[in-house]
């Protein structure tokens, strides 16, 4: 199983379009929020089951501001990652992930990517921004994760 996961897209659907056209629709679409107003066209757009929360840009949204899916045989937890104070620290999130009995907790607002495998239970996600990077290199970034048959995950950092 093939998914997509972006975030931080702030309006710029025509990034996610690109990502589209690479790597052809997914089995799945992920975003984590700060979609500023482009939901409707990225549902549009993506002919796959897509998940989707809010994001701190996100005023008029109806969206979640947390939701936790089962993908795959995995339950993740998906927010933005404001509420959880990310950008200071995750350790909230990840109790947040394992209240809900999830292990892989993904976030966005940070528009950094990471992978932290460092707690035994909780795996972190955040794919960087689609469209306004904060890493050392300012390239946009997204996540192509893969689950086996066996259900185990792995995370690949794509960039545009």
């Amino acid at each position: 199983m093939r998914i997509l996961v972006v975030s931080d897209t702030h309006g710029h659907e025509e990034d996610l379009e690109r990502v589209l056209q690479d790597i052809g629709m997914p089995d799945c679409v992920i975003h984590l929020g700060d979609y500023e107003g482009g939901e409707a066209h990225i549902q549009e757009m993506v002919s796959c089951p897509l998940y989707m929360v809010a994001g701190n840009c996100d005023f008029f949204s109806k969206l979640p501001l947390t939701q936790v899916v089962e993908i795959g045989g995995l339950r993740i937890l998906l927010t933005h990652g404001h509420y959880h104070f990310v950008s200071v620290d995750t350790s909230d999130l990840i109790e947040e992930a394992r209240a809900n009995d999830c292990s892989v907790a993904m976030f966005g607002h940070t528009h950094r990517p990471l992978l932290d495998r460092s707690d035994d239970e909780v795996t972190l996600l955040n794919p960087g921004s689609l469209s306004f990077p904060r890493q050392e290199d300012h390239r946009q970034s997204y996540v192509l994760m893969t689950v086996g048959e066996d259900g185990t995950p792995e995370y690949e950092f794509r960039y545009l």
